[in-house]
């Protein structure tokens, strides 16, 4: 019997102003009630939306996450954002190695691995991104490029750690184009990097490892996408700045 729980991450990105942020946390948190309890729910909004969410998720059920974090404890690192910063906002998890941090800002596996550290140091959850882009995927690849991505920065942590760490599949090519894993595709991929995680860590931790998936998952289709054995929820991009998909998501179990 597995112990993994089924999560719906919303990452706002670059999206809305602090009281736009609000007024959709504020949305979400009133309609989490409809959200059977045994499903996790985490926003992840921008640094600057940090505080003013945490005052609006505090006593609720919905938690709090960074999209990112700094690679250095602190220090003169102008416009990096710390994660004891993070912590201290009330945030109780953070985002690491999006697909757009990888394709815009260059991070790599051994930044990933630095951060991963600094963010359970300090007592934060992390969901690790992975994933293949167009001409991986096209190029059969995929399978190799996300098993690479999933030892490069798991297999530098413990068991004991994995407690605290969500994996999330990006398809790279199927974030904001409309283009979507089918659910065949998507889970094929889950059940790799779960055999990747069961070859280091053993088949309990693979077990109770939540893998969500990451690309255009809308209510129109997350009901098909989390059938599937080995995806657990999803990293929701567009339909998570709207409260009601969101939430319809959320229902899709």
């Amino acid at each position: 019997m597995n112990m993994r729980k089924n999560i719906v991450a919303g990452n706002w990105k670059m999206n809305t102003t602090v009281p736009e942020g609000v007024q959709l946390a504020k949305d979400v948190v009133a309609k989490a009630a409809e959200v059977p309890a045994e499903v996790g729910l985490i926003v992840a909004t921008p640094f600057t939306h940090l505080c003013a969410v945490a005052g609006v998720v505090e006593g609720t059920r919905v938690e709090l996450s960074a999209q990112n974090c700094a690679d250095k404890e602190k220090g003169a690192y102008t416009g990096e954002v710390s994660v004891d910063m993070i912590k201290s906002t009330g945030a109780g998890w953070t985002i690491l190695g999006h697909s757009e941090r990888r394709q815009y800002y260059g991070e790599t596996d051994a930044k990933l691995v630095e951060k991963v550290k600094l963010a359970l140091a300090a007592g934060l959850k992390v969901i690790l991104c992975v994933g293949e882009n167009l001409e991986e995927r096209e190029a059969g690849k995929h399978f190799d490029v996300v098993k690479a991505q999933t030892e490069n920065v798991l297999f530098n942590f413990t068991a004991e750690d994995m407690k605290n760490i969500v994996v999330a599949y990006e398809p790279v090519w199927a974030i904001g184009t409309g283009k979507t894993a089918t659910a065949e595709q998507a889970e094929e991929i889950h059940a790799c990097i779960r055999k990747v995680l069961a070859g280091k860590f053993g088949a309990q931790v693979a077990d109770d490892t939540t893998i969500l998936y990451g690309g255009s998952c809308k209510p129109s289709n997350a009901r098909e996408l989390f059938a599937q054995p080995d995806i657990d929820g999803g990293l929701i991009g567009g339909a998570a700045l709207k409260a009601d998909d969101f939430i319809g998501i959320a229902l899709s179990f």
